[in-house]
C-alpha cells in the first residue's frame, strides 16, 4: 500500500485500540445515511435485511477490515444502498417497466480463470448483444440512454474510480482486465439484493459466503431481472449476453427465473482455478484488510468451489436443462481459437455470428493480448495446500465433464 495508505490504516488500528471505531457499518446507520443521501425511504421488500446482517456482521467479525477497508465497504454499501433506493422509486413512477421481457438471454457460467472474462468481453462486440458494461452498472441512474450510450458522462467517472483502484493495486490489472466499457458480471446486480458473491472477492467473509451459496436466489433474480428491465428501458437490444461464475451455485435457479436461457459453460482444471482465484481474491483483500490471509482464502475456495462444480453437475445430470440451450466449452480449446470457439457457441443455439461481429471481436483481441499488463504470477506452493489434496476436491466433476488437467 501507499504510504498515505499505510499512515491512515496506522491511524484506524491506533483509535481502536481505544474502543473508538471512526467508521460506523451498523444496519440502521446505513439505512438512514441511504435515506438521507437520497431523500427517499422506501427501500422495497425486506428480503435483502438477512443478507445484508450478515454481511455486516462478516465484516465486523472475519474480515479483519483495516481503516480504508471500512471506508471502501461504507462507499460500496451506501452507493448499492442509494441505488436501490431509486430503483424502488422508478418502478413507482413507471410501473410499465417490469412488464418488459427478456427473451433468450446468453449466460456465461463457468469459474473463474477459466475464459469467461475474455468471452464476455467478446459478446459485446456483436452489436446484438446487449452486454451490461461496468459504468451503468455502478451508476445505473438516471437509465441509460441508446442515444448518449457511449458518451455518458458516467463512463469517465467509472473510469476515475477504477484509476484509484489500480494506484492502489497496480498489480491488479494483470490478473483481471477492468474498464468503464468493458463487461460487467450480474454479481453487481444481484448485490442490489446482498445476495452477491462480489464480496467474498473484496472481503474475506465465509459464512455470508455460505450462506448466498445455499440460497434459492428467489429475491436476488428478482432484482436481476430488474435489473436489466431498467438498463434496456431506454436503451434497448436484440437479447442480453451476461456472465458470472456465481451461477456455478444456482444454475438451477437462474434456468427457473429465465426457463429460456441459453447457457455457455465454460471448463478449466478445477485445481488451477483455485490457485489462480484465490491468489486474485488475496490480492483484492490486500486493499481493505489489516491481514489478507492466503492459505485460508484457498482453504475456503476449495471447498466452495467444490460445492459449485457438484452443483452444475448434479443438476445438468437431472436432464432439466435442455441440451439445446447449454453448450460446453474448454478453456484449451477457445485459447487455441477465441472467434471460432464464440462462433461454436452460436452455432449449437442457431445464431447467426455476422462477419462484422467476428471482424470486431478479432480486433478487440489484437489490441488485448492476455499479457498486455503483464502476467498473473501465482504458485500452488503458497496456498498452504497439496496438489492430491486439491484435486481429490474435483474428482465428480472432472470425470463427469472430461476436464483436461494442467500444471499447477
Amino acid at each position: 500500500m501507499p504510504l498515505p495508505v499505510r499512515f491512515l490504516n496506522m491511524v484506524g488500528r491506533s483509535v481502536n485500540a481505544f474502543g473508538f471505531q471512526p467508521v460506523n457499518l451498523s444496519l440502521d446507520k446505513l439505512l438512514q445515511k441511504a435515506s438521507d443521501n437520497t431523500g427517499l425511504t422506501d427501500f422495497g421488500e425486506n428480503d435483502f435485511r438477512q443478507p445484508l446482517t450478515l454481511l455486516l456482521d462478516g465484516l465486523d467479525k472475519e474480515a479483519n477490515l483495516s481503516l480504508l477497508g471500512r471506508i471502501i465497504a461504507k462507499s460500496d454499501l451506501l452507493r448499492t444502498l442509494e441505488n436501490r433506493l431509486n430503483f424502488v422509486a422508478l418502478f413507482k413512477q413507471q410501473p410499465d417497466i417490469e412488464k418488459q421481457s427478456i427473451e433468450r438471454p446468453i449466460f456465461v457460467v463457468g469459474p473463474p480463470r477459466s475464459g469467461t472474462t475474455i468471452f464476455h468481453d467478446l459478446l459485446v462486440m456483436d452489436p446484438d448483444n446487449r452486454v451490461p458494461l461496468t459504468w451503468e452498472t455502478a451508476r445505473p441512474f438516471p437509465p441509460p440512454e441508446t442515444a448518449t450510450y457511449r458518451t455518458d458522462p458516467r463512463i469517465a467517472l467509472a473510469q476515475a474510480d477504477l484509476k484509484r483502484v489500480e494506484k492502489l493495486l497496480p498489480e491488479f490489472k494483470t490478473m483481471h482486465p477492468m474498464g468503464a466499457e468493458r463487461a460487467q458480471e450480474c454479481v453487481t446486480m444481484t448485490s442490489h439484493d446482498f445476495t452477491s458473491m462480489i464480496y467474498l472477492v473484496q472481503f474475506f467473509v465465509p459464512t455470508y459466503d455460505r450462506w448466498v451459496m445455499e440460497c434459492d436466489m428467489r429475491s436476488a433474480l428478482k432484482w436481476h431481472r430488474r435489473f436489466l428491465q431498467v438498463l434496456q428501458w431506454k436503451a434497448p437490444g436484440k437479447r442480453w449476453a451476461l456472465k458470472s461464475p456465481q451461477h456455478l451455485w444456482h444454475l438451477q435457479h437462474i434456468h427457473r427465473e429465465y426457463p429460456d436461457a441459453l447457457f455457455v459453460q465454460t471448463h478449466r482444471d478445477p485445481a488451477k482455478i483455485v490457485v489462480s482465484t484465490s491468489n486474485l481474491a488475496t490480492t483484492l483483500h490486500t486493499m481493505s484488510s489489516n491481514h489478507a490471509d492466503l492459505s485460508k482464502v484457498t482453504a475456503y475456495y476449495a471447498k466452495a468451489l467444490a460445492q459449485g462444480y457438484n452443483n452444475t453437475v448434479a443438476y445438468r445430470k437431472s436432464g432439466k436443462l435442455p441440451a439445446s440451450q447449454v453448450v460446453d466449452l474448454y478453456f484449451r480449446d477457445f485459447m487455441a481459437d477465441q472467434v471460432g470457439t464464440v462462433r461454436r457457441a452460436y452455432e449449437h443455439f442457431g445464431i447467426e455470428l455476422s462477419a462484422e461481429a467476428a471482424t470486431a471481436m478479432q480486433s478487440f483481441l489484437d489490441n488485448n493480448p492476455a499479457d498486455k499488463y503483464g502476467k498473473h504470477l501465482y504458485s500452488l506452493a503458497n496456498t498452504g495446500m497439496g496438489e492430491d489434496e486439491l484435486r481429490d476436491l474435483f474428482l465428480e466433476y472432472e470425470a463427469y465433464f472430461d476436464v483436461p488437467q494442467e500444471s499447477i
